[in-house]
């Protein structure tokens, strides 16, 4: 951490005009954006009363090792090069706008004397009954604009409300008969209350009452030749049916049961549930639990369905549920003791059942991921984090930036490795980079991480070198021409950003004592000793560091242990993607690319056609030819090259011989 005393301007130097000003760190990343009316005044401000500033500002400071600024003439351009800045640097400490995922529901307020349906997110209250949660707020409003119909229940703010009364007149949804209009009292409040009952009855499934009355009075209009009353009565039924279609029939045999699904990890745990009556889905729910001992599967479920349903009224007559729990007879006399009737649990293997509960499983593992997301990105849980591992590992300072490296392959094809990023606890997906391990032959792990270490370090050097930054340690701090190369974030040769000028607090390796080992040999050769390394053991979540023979272990429910957890897993998927890449490419393509005159555009056409490489080389060039933009002579070159015979000689095609595999290094 910087003082930042010691890089404060000169008193005078500040100039009192508008501008844009940008904190640095030591590597020279922007780390702050800010613009001023008056830049001296604003500037003075963050050293004048340290100890008074918000500690997320007293972090900055202390992280930024110098400032600078832009003088502009009018504040209006001081707010279009701020934003131009902030989109260019994509500072850490500037405010970071991040959408809320919260899912809307149809909500009718019964705790009112005249209920409302509205549209309603957030955070749920007593006496207002909830529909949903539904995709997009539009597929709430479709469906209560064919409701209001048959149930014209009031929508209104009460502002429009008490505004109505006052006038003593309807709105239009009163004149067009979409509202009853209680507000000017056609209905009493006992009758308006009836149709919100009614309203939520139909959500809440029961739709074939409301179906058959309309039909029925539908025909006693028309026998006592009430023709326009029957025709309304028909709208009606047709809207009713509308607002059903948009509930997808999910489950044909009129399935009533709730759809239980999870997604976890060694730390936490997502469960969704899908609520399906009449066949239909009617609403979903989701929790996120911490594990706070190490429990399976079954046990989840069995602890969600106590939980769950022992205050709960309104137990299905089946729950299906990814595995049984472990005592199931018990829990399904709990269950059916509670419902007042008999309850199945079930585990669905084959058919329409078990594609739903994949589905809800689906979203469960998105939740998961959205709740990881935004656990990471809260300021204080990040600090916490940074904090416990700083103490953890005995380091100097917290690591602000952490680099964590994978190795992925396929007994050993195909060997690849990954570098992620993180800063101040979130990832930096723009500085995420791929290693083609090249001088290792097989699975060797240790050599893997080694060579990656490496070769990451050696650019680091390189650049470090080439920009001025290892000389202009040791220059005089006045001379700005030496401090102007150190602290370019940008190569001026290609106008692109350095993609290995940032080292980082702490190197982070998947694995134990001897990964641990190879990323720290491999800096010492390179004669890098002011980074810290540790690994991570994925059997225990065990955390090594070099030379030690205990490992260090965090409370698994800590924040420092999620961060490492989740630096390490996103190298993980970041490595397995790329290596899936790689051995796709070489599995599906390779076999064509040495084809004279066959482009892209025409080896998507056969592989489109044919289904794999395994088919098309099993094709007579008579039907390769079949597919569009592949004559007969390069029907014979592609029939030739897949049997390993001579590109263009038909005679070829029928010979058997070995094949093109794998990608250069």
């Amino acid at each position: 951490m910087a003082d930042p005393a010691t890089y404060r301007p000169a008193p005078g130097s500040i100039p009192e005009s508008p501008g844009v000003y940008r904190f640095r760190d030591e590597h020279g990343r922007v780390v702050y954006v800010g613009k001023a009316k008056n830049l001296r005044s604003r500037l003075n401000s963050y050293f004048a009363d340290f100890a008074g500033l918000h500690p997320r500002t007293q972090t900055m400071l202390q992280t930024a090792a110098r400032v600078d600024w832009t003088v502009v003439r009018t504040e209006v351009e001081a707010l279009q090069l701020e934003y131009s800045w902030i989109k260019e640097f994509d500072p850490r400490f500037n405010v970071r706008y991040r959408d809320d995922k919260s899912y809307p529901y149809l909500a009718v307020t019964l705790d009112e004397e005249y209920p409302r349906v509205m549209v309603m997110r957030g955070a749920k209250r007593k006496g207002v009954r909830y529909f949903g949660p539904y995709s997009h707020a539009w597929a709430i409003r479709e469906t209560v604009d064919q409701l209001l119909r048959v149930f014209p229940v009031r929508t209104c703010r009460p502002g429009v409300f008490k505004r109505q009364r006052q006038l003593d007149r309807p709105c239009l949804l009163g004149y067009i008969g979409k509202c009853s209009a209680p507000c000017v009292g056609r209905v009493t409040p006992e009758e308006h209350r009836v149709l919100a009952e009614d309203f939520c009855d139909f959500m809440a499934g029961e739709t074939g009452r409301f179906i058959k009355r309309l039909e029925r009075e539908m025909r006693e209009a028309a026998a006592e030749l009430e023709y326009e009353r029957a025709a309304r009565l028909r709208d009606d039924i047709r809207a009713l049916e509308r607002a059903l279609e948009k509930q997808a029939v999910v489950l044909g045999d009129r399935t009533d049961g709730d759809m239980i699904a999870l997604a976890e990890d060694e730390l936490e745990a997502a469960v969704q549930v899908f609520y399906v009556r009449g066949g239909r889905i009617r609403g979903q729910r989701g929790w996120v639990v911490d594990k706070v001992e190490d429990v399976t599967t079954s046990d989840l479920v069995e602890h969600f369905l106590i939980q769950i349903y022992s205050e709960s009224e309104s137990v299905p007559r089946e729950v299906f549920v990814p595995e049984a729990p472990p005592d199931e007879a018990a829990m399904t006399e709990l269950l059916s003791e509670q419902r007042g009737g008999p309850v199945h649990l079930r585990v669905p293997r084959r058919g329409d059942k078990k594609a739903l509960l994949d589905t809800v499983a689906r979203n469960a593992m998105e939740a998961l991921k959205q709740h990881k997301t935004r656990r990471a990105s809260d300021l204080t849980t990040r600090s916490r984090a940074l904090r416990e591992l700083q103490d953890a590992l005995e380091l100097p300072e917290a690591p602000l930036r952490i680099e964590c490296y994978d190795v992925s392959n396929l007994q050993g094809s195909n060997v690849v490795a990954s570098m992620v990023v993180f800063e101040d606890g979130l990832a930096r997906k723009g500085e995420y980079r791929r290693f083609t391990i090249k001088g290792v032959e097989g699975q060797d792990d240790v050599r893997s991480i080694h060579e990656v270490i490496t070769r990451r370090f050696r650019r680091y050097l390189a650049e470090s070198e080439k920009f001025g930054e290892l000389d202009a340690i040791g220059e005089d701090p006045g001379d700005s021409a030496a401090q102007a190369a150190a602290h370019q974030p940008i190569d001026p040769e290609t106008g692109k950003p350095r993609k290995f000028a940032y080292p980082p607090n702490l190197v982070v390796v998947d694995g134990g004592p001897p990964q641990v080992a190879a990323a720290r040999r491999a800096l010492d050769e390179l004669g890098i000793d002011d980074i810290a390394v540790c690994g991570l053991a994925k059997r225990l979540e065990e955390i090594w560091l070099p030379g030690d023979p205990d490992p260090v272990i965090l409370p698994r429910n800590s924040e420092g242990m999620f961060l490492v957890q989740r630096v390490r897993d996103e190298a993980h998927r970041f490595a397995i993607t790329f290596h899936r890449q790689r051995r796709s490419k070489a599995m599906t393509v390779s076999e064509l690319d040495d084809v004279p005159g066959l482009g892209p555009a025409r080896r998507a056409a056969l592989l489109r056609h044919f289904g794999s490489v395994k088919r098309l080389r099993e094709a007579t060039p008579e039907q390769i030819a079949e597919v569009p933009g592949i004559g007969p002579s390069s029907a014979n070159r592609i029939a030739a090259a897949l049997h390993g015979g001579t590109a263009g000689d038909p005679r070829a095609a029928g010979r058997s011989g070995g094949h093109h595999g794998g990608e250069a290094s």
